[in-house]
């Protein structure tokens, strides 16, 4: 690995040039799409840091109960997975953070937000948090904990500040199998038993990245079950003219990692939200996202939440492309 390629930037490239668009065909179907994620790296810094570890901080000072849970015999694994972010923070984003070690003495500086935390590293008493929830206030990532034994996955701990509908809080201590359960045709299909003997499998220093999606009204990255009635009311609100201004394709790069102490697999998760005018900006990007929507099963859209207003989304697509052929003819 190369210095150029460990000491990196703030990605401040507009949102249309690094968006991480999910669909490499026309057809959109429950797969195992992970792929080997070189370099190895759990983290993305973006232009939206100061806003997204804003809104994380408020989420984790007035509902924390919803968007950090643990088991007490996770704290092992939360110090393997802090150690491991701040190697990575501080390797390739030295103007923004570093470190300090003596012996078990560390001491960390966030200098972007202008703070500095001393603590005894293994000793979770001199951390104003627990070592996830601590190094999760400093990235844009979510992070989730899973545990490997009696030959399954066990969801340990977790910081999840930025949920697609989903709830750490009701999933902790589940297994692989009972936490997808909610996905149609996911267990049945044998799908969820071929990811889970694909998650056993990996080894440290091989790290994995996939893609998930789904669809959002307005830029709202804390869609918890427990807080549905703020967000998912907004469904309502979408109409034929301001679908492409309302509804946001939201996009989670997830990056699993085996840790080789624990030997359990922790899983970062970068959410990025768009919307369906913004996403104009790519023609090519439009085109697919409208054949995979049209293409798309009900039972899909269902439990993905916008089957209500699948068909708008879908009629002002086919304005737009029209519009776009009959311009360039």
């Amino acid at each position: 690995m190369t210095e150029k390629m460990l000491k990196t930037h703030i990605d401040t490239r507009p949102l249309i040039e690094r968006f991480p668009f999910p669909f490499k065909s026309d057809s959109y179907r429950y797969s195992n799409n992970a792929e080997s994620l070189i370099p190895s790296f759990a983290l993305n810094i973006t232009s939206e840091y100061l806003h997204e570890i804003s809104e994380k901080r408020r989420i984790l000072n007035n509902r924390k109960e919803q968007a950090f849970q643990s088991f007490s015999h996770s704290i092992d694994a939360q110090w393997e997975i802090l150690e491991l972010i701040v190697n990575e923070m501080t390797e390739r984003f030295p103007s923004y953070f570093s470190i300090k070690k003596l012996d078990n003495m560390w001491t960390f500086y966030n200098h972007i937000l202008k703070e500095e935390y001393s603590f005894v590293f293994g000793d979770s008493t001199t951390l104003p948090y627990e070592p996830l929830d601590f190094i999760g206030r400093h990235i844009q990532e979510d992070l989730v904990y899973l545990a490997n034994r009696d030959g399954d996955l066990y969801m340990d701990a977790g910081q999840l500040c930025f949920p697609a509908n989903w709830s750490i809080a009701f999933n902790l201590g589940m297994t692989f199998t009972e936490f997808h359960s909610p996905v149609p045709h996911f267990s049945d299909s044998g799908l969820a038993e071929k990811v889970k003997k694909f998650l056993l499998r990996m080894e440290p220093g091989n790290a994995w990245t996939r893609l998930n999606w789904t669809l959002t009204v307005e830029h709202i990255l804390d869609t918890f079950p427990e807080n549905y009635d703020d967000w998912g009311s907004k469904k309502a609100q979408i109409t034929s003219k301001n679908v492409g201004e309302l509804v946001h394709l939201r996009v989670e790069d997830q990056r699993l990692f085996r840790l080789p102490k624990s030997n359990g697999i922790l899983f970062s998760i970068h959410t990025s939200l768009i919307s369906i005018d913004e996403l104009q900006k790519n023609e090519e990007w439009l085109t697919r996202f409208y054949h995979v929507l049209t293409d798309l099963p009900d039972y899909i859209s269902q439990y993905k939440g916008f089957l209500t207003y699948k068909d708008k989304i879908i009629q002002y697509l086919e304005k737009i492309l029209q519009t776009k052929v009959g311009a360039s003819k």
